[in-house]
């Protein structure tokens, strides 16, 4: 069995023909979190289409402490991969064509799935068309891992009754999080992992604490080095957790649950200590309960990759709803 035979019979023993299973949709995606197939010719994945493809796809996740790529990345050659799609989730197929054309299918082979197809008569039109439509696609890519991660999340999920009931919120978090601190309008909830420990902070203040005519990031700023004063420490004494003065953290305005929220992203220190990391803040104001609400997660992760371990805190604050009056 010469090699291409050979690489065609592995294929296929992990891919499956679009043509041949349509009549059995929805098939159930799978693979990695925050992971793509791209497919394209070798020549154009090692030139200026790859050099793109990899710089916007795979750049620096934002907030994390050191480099790690937006999604991972695994190509692979037209030829090889014609008449079948894999089954990952997000799947970017590039091709010459007469014409330039970008089309974005849905469940083309399993659910969920996003395809998107790429076609264009030169090198310069491809790169065109992902220069207009990369931003549509890796936020379309983002939502759908984040859907993925929460579909995991549900499998066991912890009992939430008394943090509804104490925020007056909806909320999914795995029964893998332990409860390790509550007070009237806090809590922190923690799960241990073998590098680390990853944490959920869940806690409420008047909404006239936050003043909007100011600076909005300061704002976010005092007040979690403030809660950070109050309840996490270190072992030793003057050790509290505060916001890391050496990186400016990233300010979004963004909707959730309807609501105008404050999205903060930056990394977190321990004072006279040698702990930090990543976090990522939601503070939703919330005119009808006259308060605002703060979701926060971060993780202490020194010998491990914290993409994964963020997105997953991401999923959980993202699953957010508040309760009607």
């Amino acid at each position: 069995m010469n090699k291409t035979h050979f690489l065609y019979l592995f294929i296929s023993l992990f891919l499956f023909s679009c043509k041949k299973g349509d009549t059995d949709l929805p098939k159930k995606t799978t693979g990695r979190i925050n992971s793509i197939s791209v497919i394209v010719d070798d020549l154009w994945w090692n030139g200026e289409i790859g050099d793109n493809i990899r710089n916007k796809f795979a750049s620096p996740v934002i907030g994390l402490p050191q480099e790690e790529p937006l999604f991972t990345i695994n190509q692979y050659p037209v030829k090889l991969m014609e008449g079948f799609m894999t089954d990952c989730r997000n799947i970017i197929v590039i091709k010459k064509g007469n014409g330039n054309k970008f089309q974005i299918k849905e469940n083309q082979c399993a659910a969920p799935q996003n395809v998107f197809h790429i076609t264009g008569k030169t090198a310069g039109a491809i790169l065109e068309i992902l220069e207009k439509n990369s931003p549509k696609m890796i936020q379309i890519i983002h939502q759908t891992e984040i859907a993925e991660k929460q579909r995991l999340n549900r499998m066991s999920l912890m009992n939430t009754k008394a943090i509804n009931k104490q925020f007056d919120i909806k909320i999914e978090i795995p029964s893998s999080y332990e409860q390790v601190l509550q007070k009237d309008n806090f809590i922190w909830l923690k799960k241990e992992i073998v590098s680390g420990s990853t944490s959920l902070l869940i806690y409420q203040l008047p909404l006239n604490s936050f003043k909007s005519g100011g600076n909005l990031v300061s704002n976010v700023i005092k007040i979690r080095d403030s809660i950070g004063h109050l309840y996490i420490h270190g072992k030793e004494a003057n050790t509290d957790m505060v916001t890391e003065e050496a990186y400016a953290p990233y300010f979004f305005k963004i909707k959730q649950d309807g609501k105008l929220t404050y999205e903060t992203k930056g990394t977190w220190e321990v004072k006279n200590d040698f702990m930090s990391g990543p976090f990522v803040n939601y503070a939703i104001v919330d005119q009808e309960h006259n308060r605002l609400l703060v979701l926060e997660g971060f993780c202490y992760s020194p010998s491990k990759e914290k993409r994964d371990l963020m997105h997953e805190l991401e999923s959980i604050i993202k699953s957010v709803s508040i309760d009607k009056k």
